[in-house]
């Protein structure tokens, strides 16, 4: 049996940049013992599966370790591969996920995501949040991950985190954010439950970045940096109860996986 491949670098426009997916188009869905080996085998922060149903595709994402409920990187790079591969007279791709239904849209080069805003409430700050982080931030927010707030783009940038701390935290990951100097804001997101130490471009992170900034900036549209190593960008909104998340992305690979002896 032969899976098609994709790995396709999102939230940039320039190979070995963003943030990398792999991408698995499904005829029927595999087991998912099988989806999870095939995700670790890839060894990257998200491996997407989807299987067409009609007009609508079902979309899934796993790390290495574990299936998560939301992946931003990921599904841009899913629908990157069904605009470009699968369906290249589309405009707009229509995903139904554990997060309930998503849509991914082409406007010229780039791809606008429609996900669930997750604002953050204000929260105790652990113990072990503050060590793993090393140095205080000046506001801890919590939604599905710790939001923790800082007052320069610096301290983003020059945090080491010790994430064996972060993995004794509850949630599942811990976003990092502050003003940005060529941006509205930057950020970095570290996921060592999940598989993922730090991950260098996280769309899902940005469903609660831009709930706080709109709030804290007064204006809808947003220009967001990932300062990962590797590095992204982001044009984000706040439309409410929901966010627009757009991004480029390139595509690195295309390939088989052969699961005919694992099978």
């Amino acid at each position: 049996m032969k899976v098609p491949l994709y790995q396709v670098d999102a939230f940039t426009s320039t190979l070995f940049h963003g943030n990398p997916a792999a991408v698995c188009p499904l005829e029927l869905w595999l087991k998912d013992g099988v989806l999870q080996a095939i995700a670790a085998e890839n060894n990257l922060s998200e491996t997407a599966f989807f299987v067409q149903k009609g007009d609508h595709y079902e979309l899934r994402w796993f790390t290495p370790t574990v299936e998560v409920d939301l992946c931003g990187h990921a599904t841009l790079a899913s629908a990157h591969v069904i605009f470009n591969y699968l369906d290249p007279s589309s405009e707009v791709v229509h995903f139904t996920t554990k997060s309930g239904k998503l849509s991914v849209e082409k406007h010229d080069d780039l791809l606008a995501m429609n996900f669930p805003a997750r604002p953050g409430h204000p929260c105790p700050v652990p113990e072990n949040l503050l060590k793993g982080l090393e140095t205080k931030p000046r506001e801890v927010f919590m939604s599905r991950d710790y939001l923790a707030v800082y007052a320069t783009e610096e301290e983003i940038r020059l945090i080491k985190p010790d994430m064996n701390a972060l993995l004794n935290l509850d949630g599942l990951g811990v976003i990092v954010t502050a003003p940005g100097k060529g941006s509205d804001f930057v950020s970095r997101f570290f996921a060592p439950k999940a598989g993922v130490p730090e991950d260098p471009v996280t769309g899902s992170a940005h469903c609660t970045l831009i709930p706080y900034w709109s709030e804290r900036l007064r204006k809808k549209k947003l220009h967001a940096l990932q300062v990962s190593q590797r590095g992204g960008e982001l044009f984000c909104e706040h439309r409410g109860e929901n966010v627009q998340i757009a991004g480029r992305a390139v595509t690195y690979l295309e390939g088989f996986i052969l699961l005919k002896e694992y099978l």
